[in-house]
Order: structure tokens, then sequence, then C-alpha cells
């Protein structure tokens, strides 16, 4: 008998902000219908779980998106996100129908609320991850499910493989952009279950006096379907990246090297320490190729480098590229995309 028998399922916590969803829980639902088709014998299905107050009428849309099922945690304390009565309200959940996989977006709120929700439980959480598979041939072994979940580490340098074989649920939060969202299928249909948490206390142990509004960007890099590239090789010319990006109709982000020397604010960085991107396109401009850089850009579909440096490390995951000074390829470049439109 498998130790973990009476735990099924893989529920992802569905985030929301004045009932909007964050598209990165659709993103997981996504590579959850991956994981438990990768083990049908396993019959597991996917589970979104929503908290908040009034969202019931999400619980369609999130089915739309690939669950299964939706546990609707409907309650005026969830209204606005809080520490305290998220994390007690997603605990009693788990704690109630035992999942097997419990994933959240790397996000702020993400990152607030599943690693408090993980010592509740006394689990393993792996956070940031970039890529998630289930173990088939441990599966078959031994009747469990087991999840490899892969993330950067030793600053990016490297990436590790993390495993929680002895707890469950297996619990990890996944950076938005990682994974493909599938088509919406409006025809899809699911079953809703309504959770009502027992609270042991109503009183807030934090009180939000104020909230600030978040000053929205200019752009959002990773809403961009074209993305030029500028890394530390091309920060004497970035206004010929901006060219490039302008002919191309697409918007200029940057490696964590040109934030820190001042030429660009934070919210266009790619990486592991910025945002995630997968663009149609990525040209890579004067960028060496960091191990950093490249898990935030690296399944975009079409990458290509130019770098004087044949070594560089960019040259390994692009599908072209260039060996030249940016400087001089950047103008040619301009004006051969002039030159097509005109044609």
């Amino acid at each position: 008998m498998a130790r973990f028998e009476e735990y099924k399922d893989v529920f992802v916590f569905v985030e929301q902000e004045n009932g909007n969803v964050a598209e990165v829980s659709y993103e997981l639902i996504s590579e959850a219908r991956k994981l438990v088709a990768s083990i049908p014998e396993f019959g597991y299905k996917v589970v979104g779980v929503l908290l908040g107050e009034n969202v019931k009428e999400k619980a369609q849309e999130v089915i739309a998106h690939g669950a299964d099922k939706v546990i609707v945690v409907d309650d005026p304390l969830l209204k606005d996100y809080s520490t305290q009565f998220y994390a007690d309200a997603l605990t009693q959940v788990v704690n109630t129908y035992k999942p097997d996989a419990m994933l959240t977006g790397a996000t702020p709120l993400g990152r607030d609320l599943a690693p408090r929700v993980a010592a509740r439980l006394n689990v393993g959480l792996t956070a940031d991850a970039t890529k998630i598979e289930v173990d088939v041939e441990y599966a078959k072994e031994t009747g469990e499910s087991l999840l490899d979940v892969t993330r950067p580490t030793f600053g990016g340098n490297l990436f590790g493989t993390i495993v929680c074989k002895d707890t469950r649920p297996q619990m990890a939060t996944i950076r938005p952009k990682v994974f493909e969202l599938a088509p919406v299928d409006e025809s899809r249909q699911g079953e809703v279950d309504e959770f009502k948490p027992t609270w042991t206390t109503t009183e807030p142990q934090v009180f939000v006096e104020k909230v600030i509004e978040k000053v929205k960007s200019d752009v959002d890099i990773t809403k961009a379907d074209i993305l030029v590239g500028a890394g530390r090789g091309a920060e004497n010319c970035l206004d010929l990246v901006q060219q490039v990006a302008d002919e191309l109709g697409g918007v200029v982000c940057c490696t964590r090297a040109v934030v820190e020397d001042g030429y660009m604010d934070k919210d266009r960085q790619v990486g592991q320490t910025g945002k995630t991107v997968r663009p149609s396109l990525y040209l890579a401009c004067g960028i060496s190729g960091a191990v950093q850089h490249c898990a935030g850009m690296d399944k975009s579909d079409l990458i290509i480098s130019i770098n004087r440096d044949p070594q560089a490390e960019i040259f390994t995951i692009s599908n072209m590229g260039f060996v030249g000074d940016v400087n001089k390829v950047l103008p040619l470049l301009v004006q051969s995309i002039k030159d097509a439109k005109s044609e």
C-alpha cells in the first residue's frame, strides 16, 4: 500500500484581486493538466482553490481554463489579501481535501502565502521553480506520485531538482510566464465545492492602515510579443536598441547589469531576479548569456543574438546568432527593416 494513499489530485491556488484572476494561476492549471496526464492510472484531477469574497461566479472561468473542480472559499474576511486569514483558510482546505500537490504562483502574494501554509502543514516547499514534472518511473515502482521540481540555485549559476518524498502535499511556487497558457474551453464542465472555514478568531493581528496603489509602468514586458534585450555590451548604444524595437513594433528590455548600471528601470529587467518572458521574438543585443538572464527568456519562440564574442553563452540557446559589434550591426538592421517595410 502506498504511504500517501489518502492524498490525491493536483491543487492550484487561484490568485485573484478584486475578482480579477492572476494569469499565472491559469498557467499553473494548464501545467497541472500535463502532470496528471502523465500518470493517468492515478485518476488525479486538477483542482483550483479560489479564496475571496463574492468570487463564486469566477469558478466557471477557472473550469474553462482547465480545472476539473473548484473549491470556493467565500468569506468577508477574505475580501482583501490577509496573510493571517488566507493562510488559515488555505491550510484548512489542504487538511480537509488532502491534495497530493499544491502549486502557487511565485507572485508577491504567493511568496508570502505558500511558505506560511507549508510551515503550518510541516511540509517542504520549493520556491521559484522553473520546471516541474512527475517522476513516472518512481510512480510505477511505488504507486506514489513524486514531483521533480527544478529551480535556479547558487545565485542562478546552477539548477537543482528538489523532491519531497516523505511529506504531502508537495508544494511549490512557480514564476509567471514559465508555463504556456492553454486555450480556454468555455464548454468544459466541472464541480464546484463551497468550503466554509472555521475561524479561531476574526480579529486581525495586523491592521492595514492604507493601501498604496501600485504605480503602473508604461509598459509590461511580460505582455510584449517582440522584445529587444540590451546587455552590458549595448549600454553605449541604447538609442539604437530602441530604434530596432520601434521598427519591429516591440519593447526594449534588459539584463540585471544594465539596471544596476543605472541605464534602465527594474521593471524592464529579464531574468531570475527580474521577469520571465515568452515573446515570439527575443533579439538579444550585447547579452553574454548568463544563466540568471537566460532563465527568464529561454522559452521565447525565436531567439536571435548579436554578440562580438563568438564563444558567448547566449549563442547556445539562440536559434540564430550574429558575431559582431552591436554598434555596427544595429544600424544595418534598422535600415534593413525600413527597406523591407518600403517594398
